[in-house]
């Protein structure tokens, strides 16, 4: 199963931890892992490449996250609407969590 968690402060998305696999399907065709990893990595990029917002991100084995060190401008409460969206139609393999922080 896919994890996705979600951190907030006072109302502001502050950033994520997306780890495992969504057992979908094998390993190289499984759609939903591809989806999430495709958007994880494209909000990842947008905000340290495109939108240059001071962030930390780390990649280990089959886990992502990235953190804010400013207010987030959109892209991970974007990240977490389209998570949230896939974790409707595939409530077995994804979950998503916001926490406090």
């Amino acid at each position: 199963m896919i994890k996705a968690e979600f951190y907030c402060s006072d109302g502001a998305f502050k950033g994520f931890r997306v780890s495992g696999h969504s057992g979908y399907s094998e390993a190289g065709g499984d759609i939903v892992c591809a989806s999430i990893s495709s958007a994880v990595m494209m909000t990842c990029n947008l905000v340290t490449e495109i939108f240059k917002i001071p962030a930390e991100t780390k990649v280990m084995g089959n886990a992502v996250s990235l953190d804010l060190k400013d207010k987030d401008n959109g892209a991970v409460e974007g990240l977490y609407r389209h998570i949230k969206a896939l974790e409707e139609d595939y409530p077995k393999n994804i979950t998503v969590k916001v926490s406090e922080v």
